[in-house]
Order: C-alpha cells, then structure tokens, then sequence
C-alpha cells in the first residue's frame, strides 16, 4: 500500500504536453526584439519559471525594452497554439484511471490557461474544483505556498502527498513544503531533477508503480 494519500501534479510538462509548445512561443517572441536564442535554450531558462522572470530574461539578452503587451501577447499566441497542438502527456490519462487515492493539479500558470490546456487534452473532467493556481495567492514556484494550499485545501498534510514536477523550480517548491516529490524527466535534457527529487521517471508508464 502507497503511503502517499494524495497526488499533486504539476500542469504543464507533466499533465499536458505543452512546454514545447508554449516555450517555443516565447523563444520565437524573444527572437523578434533580437533574443537570437533556440528552444534549447528556452527549455534551459524558461521551462517552470514564472512569467515575470521569463520576461526579465528577455529584456537583459534584447537589451531592449519589452512593451506592457508583451505578456497579453504571448497569452494569445500561445493558447492559439495549444488549440492546434496540444495532446496529454502519453500515459497520464491510464495512470489518472488507476489512481486509488485523490489527486488535484498546482500550477504556476493562471487557472484559465489551465483549464484550457487541460480541457484541449481531454483531462478536464478528472480536474474539476481541483484546480490550483499560483495566480490566485501571488505566490510562485519555487514558494511552496500552492502546493501548500492544494494539500490542505484536499484535506491532507504535506507529508501524506506527492508532488509530481518537471521543473527544478517545482521540485524546490515541493522540498520547501516538506513533501516528497517525484521528478517527470522526459524534457530533463540536463539531468538536473535528478539530485533534487525524491525519485525520477521517464516515463508515465512507470509512475503507479513507483507509487
């Protein structure tokens, strides 16, 4: 038996197939003030940061000034990009059937891009009035404080959940609030979760087990 008595996962990267997508937005947003940077390099720096310090990135590689538009901007282009491209993470619809225990989502993003990416991917259902923000406290990851209110708000301590992340900022977040958490590795190019998560995978297909 699991001693785990609640799943928080992660949205983005972990849930849905969308860090590709919108990080690639952001790259192509960048390049248009001079950024001249990849999605490598988008993955590296962007991947789990909240959006102020993507944008303050941007500003020091362009040396130039970023309008106040620039993040309505990118909302519109990357939800028209989701529209035409996003998919659930493989294997995460069979692990959301088998799970035993409950299990809600914490994201940094704001709740109606959560709810859009999720709804695009077909996840919505398992999801709904289980939905965590980080923009509804103003308080980011690596802050513990979503993860804190998803627990407590489901009913449990930090010590009876596990956190699912991709990002390093997440898995600090989780380790600032005292919960396990298990690193999703498949977009970890440099291997960086690794030494901070309780645990690794590469794979959906393995993560009830490791439950």
């Amino acid at each position: 038996m699991s001693k785990y008595k609640c799943i928080i996962f992660d949205c983005d990267g972990v849930l849905v197939d969308s860090e590709p997508i919108s990080i690639q937005v952001l790259v192509d947003m960048a390049n248009s003030y001079g950024a001249n940077i990849d999605l490598a390099y988008g993955i590296k720096h962007f991947k789990g940061s909240f959006f102020d310090a993507c944008k303050n990135k941007i500003a020091q590689l362009t040396n130039t000034p970023i309008p106040s538009s620039f993040q309505e901007d990118y909302r519109k282009q990357s939800f028209e990009a989701f529209k035409k491209n996003m998919q659930p993470i493989k294997g995460v619809q069979s692990v959301l059937n088998n799970l035993s225990v409950p299990f809600c989502v914490a994201s940094s993003g704001p709740e109606d891009k959560i709810r859009l990416n999720l709804g695009l991917a077909g996840l919505l259902p398992y999801f709904e009035n289980k939905i965590f923000s980080c923009y509804a406290i103003n308080k980011w990851k690596p802050d513990p404080a979503v993860f804190l209110w998803a627990a407590e708000t489901m009913g449990f301590k930090p010590s009876d959940c596990l956190v699912i992340e991709d990002s390093l900022s997440g898995v600090w977040a989780a380790k600032n609030g005292g919960f396990d958490v298990f690193g999703f590795t498949a977009y970890d190019y440099n291997n960086e979760l690794e030494k901070e998560a309780t645990k690794t995978f590469s794979s959906m297909d393995l993560l009830l087990e490791l439950i």
